[in-house]
């Protein structure tokens, strides 16, 4: 290693980092950080990124190029600028140019004010952020600095409540011991106060002439966005000291609680963590919008083909017919051939039909999706109260596929719980405490449970900490040892904070929810965790302040599982205490606490069943000698370059065994409200469900049980428990075995070896009886291994319920993407805290929930909300609504468009291929953005089938959408057969009628510009009867705007053909009063109706026979409303009859005649969703069961053949 001239010979033989250079490399990586204090020459030579940050795009200057070289990026507007440059070629141009510029340059201009708005929002936030002020110590003074002109290796100054401007090492502060207390909601949404601390070298440097002289250099890792973590050392007055984490404030937190504080600057702007973390997300299609781009690219290939035709038909029209007429038709100077006009002709009529695919498709889809996230975010039925937290969908492209999804990923903490935890029970040294007993030694039930434990004896106690069995309360004051070391052990091995308003109110701040329980347990038993500093903790122990020494904390990571600290209390004894979880800690315990750990386990295993969060907590002491040679090597361990962690945890793994076993504390963490049923109306709906979670097995399954995803009526629950590739193999074998041999549609001789055959062999409908799967994540380990994954997933899929316990983050995202690669179906997945969001931003579909844990989830999702059971009306109200909505604007809107288009396509063959247009091209140009855009967008984001309650109430109302039956591309064809249908009428019935009509005054009818309008005005009144049939639910805006476009239409068409108009643009507007005269003629309206009344009346027909042949269940559903509304009219009416007579028979009058046949009908029953579909099984359910199965199999099960059931 070089060594630079500054840095003193002592400095270079400690040596820095082996897998870092001198300096940034040319090509522009860093591979570290060298900050000097006090020294900008210095530092100025690595060329560091100063602190201004800018999150915005464009300037402007940079805005028009930028964006549009950004819209051009989208295929859709390159197409069509390419369709407006061949527009402006005069040999082929058989439209005006701006027939494709108005709509092109519409949205264009809508897109770029977006952005442009989107961007001065950022502007602004960044001038806001870059000018904060900061006290930044330049020559011995305090100066007043903008955030945009602070430098690394500066020394800033921050007063209480100020933001951190940069990543900070801290070197001092005004608490004692170089201590400070942070808030990090912007980073990682905890709202807990956290503790950071000053190297004790630099904590005495509070004053600024001490300040003024440090020249201390930090080496340490380059930028990266690894919030929890930071590798450094500090090389000052020829020593080196560690630094970490815990010594480093990073941009974006707030300082609490610390009248002021000295720091560092590390990182500065774009380098700090918080700028690191900002990168964009994984942008997230749906499959409708894959679909589309397929169908865009057919329709494509259609138009070429039409466009290929009529350019054949040209060119022989040409050869053989125009060569005829060159006197009167000649052709431009540039043809000189029959085939070059065919080619010219190609490109003509790619013009002319290019509104297949028309560009206000793309801004129509955007708008009502945006429509859609507003409903989510205002709907009054998503909000909580005790939170005031409304749902929020932060993202505008999944709606739709919220009315897809098949599979649903939870989190079990603090998304199916409340996580609000609760200490409920503990076994200490082999006794078991929580339980009340009555006299006859029976459990008590919560109601009949006598008054909770008095604790008034202790004036620090909690009251809002509530405990049953007084014998533990007996045992303290008894001064049971065990008893006393437990308590003892909880209110020392933590990391919480406390704060002390007022005298003897404490307020704990602890990092999680389960700590606070178990600190807050320990104080109100007598053991009051009072106040702490870096190298001590007071405990009022029965009332006694003792202060005890901390000599290390060892601190719980998702590796460790576990947490210690090493103490020496007043009498100089030195012990550990460490508390974790059993898989880990029991497996480090003495051996002589083999009879002691055997009774816990059995205690632990009753917790566990009982779904309560268990903790085993185990003491160690220590011998001073020991201690010293321990902390020796820890100290080694820490200022290691190389490895530092993995070098700690093998040095805490040393000192953290042969531990004696104290006992175990049992957390309960409560279901939220509506958790059980939001499962059982998802489950109804084809969801499955799966849990995923770090608890251990049997808390995960009793709360699996809680919330109704595991029930005794299942067949079998399958629990998965090997810690070898054989043993989890095995397991899933027998599973998938057990499930065959149940069926009764598989015969003898199916044998499970034929099964597994196929590459990805599928059971789910040869299975019979519901089952449910429970793995731990060892075994998950081996069953996610490539060669095991796929008889995992397929035993899975066959189960009703799946849990997965004790898995991590990556494991978590495993899953997910497991089920999104093999099975074709829509994923979800749910959690709250930083460990769902791998998970979260792997399914298709991303929840947040904002919960007790941050909002680190909530910043990855795609929706967000504050309680689990707001997700079924997500889902089977605004998903299948979105869905519905979605699926039907794209089937108008294509058959809309193909109806308009296709006469174009037969009009060619009556006017020699010649590209002449069959509209007006001012009709052209306004259909698709005035005549019909607004009738489909009320459409799209309006309608609807069923109403919000039915749609809960019937959850079997979701399967289409799983189905992906109401868009997919056999709907595709049947409305291009459609819009195709549509436009043959519309071109031959006008045609034929005007060959021969005349008019009133006996001349000829036909006239090109009166066909043209006749024509026109056909397809809008088709094209708006249509649309109305389409819409299910009519409001007055769908109303206003049908007719309304319907009005435009007559008020533009009669306009462009006005005086007034020719008058001012008479090269533009020339046929002056065609549209009147045209539409004064009774033949023209004959001939509208009729084309109307053939195109229409085909369709009414063919949805009244299916509505009576084959309804679906929303038609069913809408029956029995209708039924029902029908009956409380006949009540209304029946109650209004008047008695005659003065005797009152109370049968007589109570009754009314008919309700006998119409209870034996039925009709007036209360149609549940089971019976529902039990009800439409011959023509609903068997054809979605059917569809069903096929798409399992052709998803699943490639060659398929064996996998068929037998009918037996």
């Amino acid at each position: 290693m070089t060594v630079p001239k500054e840095m003193p010979e002592k400095w270079a033989r400690a040596g820095a980092p082996h897998s870092w250079s001198r300096k940034k490399p040319s090509w522009g990586t860093e591979e570290e950080r060298r900050a000097r204090a006090n020294d900008r020459e210095y530092n100025e030579k690595f060329q560091y990124a100063s602190n201004c940050i800018k999150t915005s795009k464009y300037n402007i200057l940079t805005f028009l190029p930028v964006n549009l070289f950004e819209q051009f990026q989208e295929v859709a507007n390159t197409y069509f600028l390419f369709l407006l440059i061949l527009q402006l070629i005069p040999q082929i141009s058989s439209l005006s140019w701006f027939t494709t510029i108005v709509p092109l340059v519409l949205v264009l201009t809508i897109t770029a004010v977006k952005d442009a708005t989107d961007d001065y929002f950022r502007h602004k936030s960044d001038n806001q952020v870059n000018n904060r002020q900061s006290q930044v110590l330049i020559n011995g003074v305090l100066q007043q600095e903008q955030w945009m002109n602070v430098c690394v290796g500066d020394i800033i100054k921050l007063e209480n409540n100020q933001f951190v401007a940069a990543d900070l090492l801290l070197l001092s502060s005004s608490e004692p011991h170089g201590l400070c207390y942070i808030e990090t909601a912007e980073l990682d949404g905890e709202t807990n106060m956290k503790v950071r601390q000053a190297i004790p070298v630099t904590s005495e440097l509070g004053d600024i002439s001490k300040l003024a002289k440090f020249d201390g250099e930090v080496i340490c890792e380059p930028p990266n966005n690894k919030l929890d973590k930071f590798s450094g050392t500090l090389y000052w007055k020829e020593n080196k000291f560690p630094l970490s984490n815990q010594n480093m404030l990073l941009r974006g937190c707030v300082l609490r609680n610390t009248e002021w504080c000295f720091g560092l600057v590390i990182f500065a702007g774009p380098d700090t963590k918080l700028m690191q973390n900002s990168g964009r997300t994984k942008f997230k299609r749906t499959s409708i919008d894959r679909l589309m781009n397929t169908l865009v690219l057919w329709i494509f290939g259609f138009l070429v083909c039409m466009g290929v035709i009529l350019a054949i038909g040209n060119a022989i029209w040409e050869h053989e017919v125009g060569t005829r007429f060159q006197v009167y038709l000649p052709w431009d100077e540039a043809v000189d051939s029959a085939f070059f006009s065919g080619f010219l002709s190609f490109w003509s009529y790619i013009i002319i039909l290019n509104t297949v695919v028309p560009i206000s498709l793309y801004v129509s889809v955007e708008v009502i999706r945006l429509g859609h996230s507003y409903f989510i975010n205002w709907d009054k039925k998503m909000f909580c109260m005790k939170k005031r937290t409304p749902a929020e969908a932060r993202t505008t492209t999944l709606n739709e596929e919220l009315g897809q999804v098949e599979y649903i990923f939870s989190d079990k903490t603090g998304t199916l719980t409340q996580n609000i935890m609760v200490f409920n029970k503990c076994s200490i040294h082999g006794r078991s405490y929580g339980d009340v007993f009555d006299v006859l030694g029976h459990k008590a039930e919560l109601g009949e449970r006598p008054e909770p434990v008095d604790f008034s004896f202790n004036p620090l106690a909690d009251k809002k900490f509530l405990f049953w069995d007084p014998s533990l309360l007996e045992a303290v004051k008894m001064g049971d040892h065990h008893t006393h070391e437990f308590f003892r052990l909880l209110s020392l091995c933590h990391t919480v904070m406390s704060e002390e308003k007022n005298e003897g109110e404490l307020y704990y701040k602890a990092q999680s929810p389960d700590e606070g329980a178990l600190v807050t347990a320990a104080r109100n038993f007598g053991f009051v965790f009072r106040s702490r500093t870096p190298k001590t903790i007071t405990v009022h122990e029965l009332g006694t302040a003792i202060t005890y020494q901390l000599l290390a904390i060892l601190d719980f990571n998702n590796i460790r599982k576990r947490m210690s600290v090493i103490v020496r209390n007043p009498e100089g004894k030195i012990r550990l205490y460490c508390k974790g979880a059993d898989t880990i800690l029991l497996e480090r315990l003495h051996h002589s606490t083999q009879e002691l750990l055997n009774t816990t386990t059995d205690h632990l295993n009753e917790y566990a069943g009982e779904g309560l969060r268990t903790l085993v907590l185990a003491y160690k002491d220590l011998d001073e000698e020991y201690y010293e040679e321990w902390a020796e090597r820890r100290l080694q361990a820490s200022l290691a370059q190389d490895s530092r962690e993995d070098r700690l945890a093998s040095v805490y793994e040393e000192v953290e065994s042969d531990m004696m076993l104290l006992g175990a504390t049992a957390i309960e963490d409560k279901l939220q409200q509506g958790v059980p049923e939001t499962i059982a109306l998802l489950t109804l709906a084809n969801i499955k469900i799966w849990v995923l979670t770090g608890d251990k097995q049997e808390t995960a399954v009793n709360i699996g049980y809680s919330c109704k995803m595991l029930t005794d009526d299942m067949t079998e629950v399958f629990i998965v428990t090997g810690h070898t590739v054989l043993e989890v193999r095995e397991e899933l074998r027998k599973a998938r075995e057990k499930m065959m041999d149940s069926s009764r549609t598989v015969g003898n001789g199916f044998t499970y070896q034929e099964k597994l055959s196929s590459k990805l062999a599928s059971v789910l409908d040869a299975v019979a009886g519901e089952y449910a799967l429970v793995i731990n994540g060892h075994s998950l380990a081996h069953a996610l291994e490539a060669d095991m994954e796929l008889e995992f997933l397929e035993t899975a899929c066959a189960c009703k319920a799946v849990i997965c316990c004790r898995v991590t983050p990556l494991q978590k995202a495993q899953v997910v993407e497991l089920v999104k690669k093999y099975k074709k179906a829509v994923t979800l997945a749910i959690g709250d805290g930083a460990n769902d969001v791998s998970m979260i931003k792997t399914a298709h579909i991303g929840v947040g929930i904002s919960g007790q844990e941050g909002i680190q989830a909530v910043l990855a999702s795609d929706y967000s909300f504050s309680q689990f059971k707001f997700l079924q009306r997500l889902l089977l109200v605004h998903g299948r609504w979105s869905y519905l909505r979605m699926c039907k604007f794209l089937c108008y809107f294509f058959y809309k468009n193909f109806a308009f288009t296709m006469v174009h396509f037969w009009f060619g063959f009556f006017c020699g291929f010649s590209a002449q247009t069959v509209y007006d091209q001012y009709f052209i140009t306004l259909y698709n953005i005035v005549y019909t855009s607004l009738p489909v967008l009320a459409m799209g984001v309006f309608d609807q089938d069923v109403p919000e309650q039915r749609s809960m109430e019937y959850p079997k109302l979701y399967e289409p959408g799983q189905l992906n039956l109401l868009f997919n591309k056999r709907e595709f064809f049947i409305c291009i057969a459609q819009g195709i249908y549509t436009s043959v009428l519309m071109f031959f019935i006008p045609y034929g009628v005007f060959a021969e009509a005349t008019r009133d005054d006996g001349t000829q009818l036909a006239d090109y510009q009166s066909f043209a309008v006749t024509v026109a005005t056909s397809l809008v009144i088709v094209v708006s009867v249509q649309i109305g049939l389409d819409t299910g639910y009519w409001t007055a805006i769908n109303h206003f705007f049908i007719w309304g476009s319907l009005a435009v239409y007559f008020a533009i068409l009669f306009a462009m053909h006005s005086n007034g108009l020719f008058d001012m643009f008479p090269n533009q507007f020339r046929f002056v009063g065609n549209a009147q005269n045209t539409l004064a003629q009774p033949t023209v309206w004959l001939t509208i109706v009729l084309t109307t009344v053939v195109c229409i009346m085909p369709v009414v027909a063919f949805r009244f026979l299916r509505l009576h042949l084959k309804p679906d269940l929303s038609d069913t559903v809408r029956y029995t409303q209708l039924v029902r509304k029908k009956q409380k009219a006949q009540h209304r009416c029946m109650r209004r009859v008047g008695r005659t007579g003065s005797r009152r028979s109370g049968y007589a009058f109570s009754h009314q005649e008919g309700f006998g046949e119409l209870i034996m009908s039925g009709k007036n029953m209360r149609v549940s969703s089971l019976a529902l579909s039990s009800f439409t099984t011959r023509s609903s359910s068997s054809w979605i069961e059917s569809l069903r199965r096929k798409k399992s199999d052709s998803a699943s099960s490639p060659s398929g053949g064996a996998d068929k059931p037998l009918k037996g």
